[in-house]
């Protein structure tokens, strides 16, 4: 099973994912749509509907850029919309520009935009962000009203130009054909995203932020990267919204749109380009279908969106999804799991100081969660750190790897100064952690999970998809989970959820592995396996900082062993000395067994 796995590790290298057959079949469908239905003998009305589902659907795919891979809420998509079709308006209508010029200056204004409001809203998240992004639509409705000197105010934009061809405007089924394609070509990029580097790290910082900075996302550039995307695909919807319909107004763009655009998108299901598709053409087709009820088709209406938003949470594509993964699974081809190339494989100076931490103190207010505390953590040793309970060992962890600013002291890793620098950077620069409370990226398949710790900065393995597939499948491969390759993390036992961990950090080929409690929850026989991997781990030159309170564990991997109590080190040394320490069996026992 595990030597199966390597041709669907590397098929990305043979076949790229804008040519697999979901690709394939949307730019079909798109080519195909394009160019019959024009063809086809329709009611103006029809072509207006289909014109509007078309460039909606390139809004609501924003949204699934946005929200659906990198978990950020939008909730100004119709202002951003607004931003490329009254672009469109003003420069053919106001300025005499030609279309393309006016659609180019319109999306590259939404994309700024969306970029500044993902740059404004870095430090919040939720329900916070969500109020955000409502007050930057309601300031964008009040500008459009009552600007009237440069937007018309509420009379709105009329007359606005189409493209033209051999000197004549497009005529509706030319516009209706350019729309379609226009969304074909948005629907692919989508698609073939989630499966690139930036469509990992969204998705990765969508599942969990915090560890996505560790192994190496730059969260921040994510974050405003995912709203830019989103806002200029807003921009392009709205633009050629304003070339199918010649008219727009500032009551089109308000924030009732903004929240049928959020609808269109769950309803699908946000999680796929071809979700929001087809909750866009349900929002804007039901109604017509549904108009033989007479009276009561609104409420019929209403009810069918309720019923599957309640019974499908995941819209209707994800639940399709959900039982093509429950029902189908893709038989591994044959093929060979290359050992794992670690850049650290050589022996290494036993003497030489690869992380040194000097006077390092954190204060929470009044309190010393850490206190003056200096160590050395030597080249290929495994470095044991053991304390009671809140004596500062988690606090210590956390300022390594960036997530605490420390009030005082340094930070050296392998000679650099780790001063001020964000988690992905000391993660490109070779620090790999695990966390106590396991923190995969439950979304996303066991070998995504590992390739997004393959993908860190400076790491040094192969270029190209199948690179990283293959190297991800090689980390997996060591500790003995190739065979769950393509499986979904939260389907793994929690003994597998810490290798899978463990794989992802060697992945980035550390220099140094922060270990924060690998063994708790494990059984007798999983720890047992844990040490045994620990001990492989260092006969290749890697070199392991470790959290554990299970001192049978740490006794057994243990070269060196540095104790922390009430925020201050009262032991360093060699396992034997510090275990017999005095202080530390008073830390651990109390003082009348220390005495004893």
């Amino acid at each position: 099973m595990t030597a199966r796995l390597l041709a669907a590790a590397a098929a990305p290298a043979r076949r790229p994912a804008w040519l697999s057959p979901a690709a394939v079949t949307l730019a079909a469908a798109g080519l195909i749509a394009a160019a019959a239905l024009p063809l086809l003998p329709m009611r103006a009305y029809l072509v207006s509907l289909l014109m509007q589902a078309s460039t909606y659907a390139i809004a609501v795919l924003g949204l699934t850029v946005c929200l659906g891979y990198a978990g950020q809420i939008n909730l100004a998509q119709a202002a951003f919309f607004g931003m490329g079709a009254y672009a469109v308006g003003l420069g053919t209508a106001s300025f005499g520009l030609p279309f393309w010029l006016a659609l180019a200056i319109g999306v590259a204004v939404a994309a700024f935009l969306g970029m500044a409001l993902g740059l404004a809203s870095l430090r919040v998240g939720g329900h916070y962000l969500a109020m955000v992004t409502i007050s930057f639509q309601t300031i964008f409705s009040l500008v459009l009203i009552n600007w009237v000197a440069f937007t018309h105010g509420p009379d709105g934009v009329p007359n606005i130009a189409r493209p033209t061809w051999l000197g004549r405007p497009f005529d509706d089924g030319q516009y209706l054909s350019l729309s379609i394609l226009a969304l074909a070509a948005v629907g692919l990029f989508v698609l073939v995203l989630p499966n690139t580097r930036l469509g990992r790290a969204m998705r990765a910082l969508r599942d969990n932020e915090l560890a996505a900075g560790v192994v190496g996302v730059d969260t921040y550039r994510t974050k405003v990267t995912a709203f830019a995307l989103s806002s200029l695909l807003g921009g392009l919807g709205g633009g050629l919204f304003a070339g199918g319909f010649s008219y727009v107004s500032p009551d089109q763009f308000t924030f009732g749109e903004s929240v049928v655009f959020l609808t269109m998108a769950l309803l699908g299901g946000v999680g796929s380009p071809f979700g929001a598709m087809l909750g866009t053409a349900l929002l804007i087709l039901l109604p017509e279908w549904l108009r033989f009820l007479k009276a009561i088709y609104l409420a019929v209406y209403g009810a069918a969106v309720i019923l599957i938003m309640v019974f499908m949470p995941d819209g209707i594509w994800g639940f399709v999804a959900a039982q093509r993964r429950r029902w189908w699974r893709a038989a591994p081809p044959a093929g060979a799991v290359a050992p794992l190339p670690l850049v650290h494989q050589a022996p290494r100076d036993a003497g030489r100081t690869v992380l040194a931490v000097e006077d390092l103190a954190k204060h929470f207010g009044g309190l010393k969660a850490l206190d003056g505390v200096s160590f050395l953590v030597r080249a290929n040793d495994v470095h044991a750190l053991i304390g009671p309970n809140g004596s500062g060992k988690t606090t210590l962890l956390n300022m390594l790897s960036g997530l605490y600013r420390p009030t005082r002291g340094r930070i050296v890793l392998d000679g650099r100064n780790l001063a001020g620098l964000h988690p992905h950077r000391r993660a490109g620069l070779g620090l790999g952690r695990t966390f106590q409370n396991i923190r995969l990226f439950g979304a996303m398949t066991v070998l995504e999970n590992v390739t997004v710790g393959a993908e860190r900065p400076n790491n040094a393995i192969a270029d190209g998809e199948g690179g990283l597939a293959r190297h991800a499948l090689a980390a997996l491969d060591f500790v003995g989970l190739a065979d769950r390759a393509g499986a979904q993390c939260g389907s793994l036992s929690y003994g597998h959820q810490r290798l899978v961990e463990v794989a992802r950090t060697l992945a980035g080929n550390p220099t140094l592995i922060l270990l924060d409690e690998p063994g708790a929850g494990l059984n007798h026989g999983e720890k047992a396996e844990l040490v045994a991997l620990l001990k492989r781990l260092k006969g290749h030159g890697l070199t392991i900082l470790i959290i554990d309170h299970d001192m049978s564990l740490v006794e057994q991997v243990a070269d060196r062993i540095t104790v922390l109590d009430f925020g201050r080190r009262i032991a360093d040394g060699l396992p034997g000395e510090v275990l017999r320490h005095p202080d530390v069996i008073a830390a651990y026992l109390g003082e009348g067994h220390a005495a004893s």
